[in-house]
């Protein structure tokens, strides 16, 4: 797995080759078929150990409950931050898990539940929040790979998206929750308060 994560880093996900993923762990390509039936099972088992390192860095346990509003908000915000930053982490890994640049391959039922499972902790966090549309969800979910395209796309090892991940929970509260909290994330420098 680590051998086909190097070779995806450097060539592309979609350009794997199994005879080159043979040569960098010393077997024949025949002999990778032992391990998996076809490549689109290499790319089923990458999803689901990137799904699983998520799992192993993300809280996906529901927010205490009678937890005050502002320290929940916060909270999500530490949620996202670590997010943002697992993805910013594996470019590679982010692509596999989020966007669609394998064509033609989807991920096994058993694989794709783990990603099901994060979507809907999240949305049982935001529901404890007061986020009830499921429009809202799915603008969050937007926002935030969003957030994470962008800094990857622009800014690689940097932070210049990344570090605008309180203020875009703020505006993204603002505007699902039906009453929502005052904004109090400190500004970006030259920036003005939200």
């Amino acid at each position: 797995m680590a051998a086909a994560w190097r070779l995806a880093a450097r060539d592309g996900l979609a350009s794997i080759s199994m005879r080159e993923l043979g040569r960098e762990v010393g077997l024949r390509a025949q002999s990778l078929y032992g391990y998996f039936a076809a490549k689109d099972d290499l790319y089923d088992a990458m999803f689901r150990q990137g799904h699983e390192q998520l799992r192993a860095v993300l809280d996906l346990a529901p927010l205490p409950v009678g937890q005050p509003l502002d320290e929940a908000i916060e909270e999500v915000r530490r949620r996202l931050r670590t997010f943002v930053d697992f993805c910013n982490a594996d470019p590679t890994r982010y692509q596999l898990l989020f966007q669609r640049v394998v064509p033609g391959w989807e991920p096994s039922a058993a694989s794709y539940a783990l990603a099901v499972e994060q979507l809907e902790s999240l949305r049982i966090v935001l529901h404890q929040l007061g986020v009830e549309r499921e429009e809202s969800v799915d603008l969050w979910t937007a926002l935030i790979t969003g957030l994470t395209s962008q800094q990857l796309s622009n800014d690689p090892g940097g932070d210049r998206w990344a570090r605008l991940v309180d203020e875009a929970t703020d505006m993204f509260l603002a505007h699902a929750l039906p009453d929502p909290p005052a904004a109090t994330t400190t500004p970006p420098p030259g920036g003005t308060p939200t």
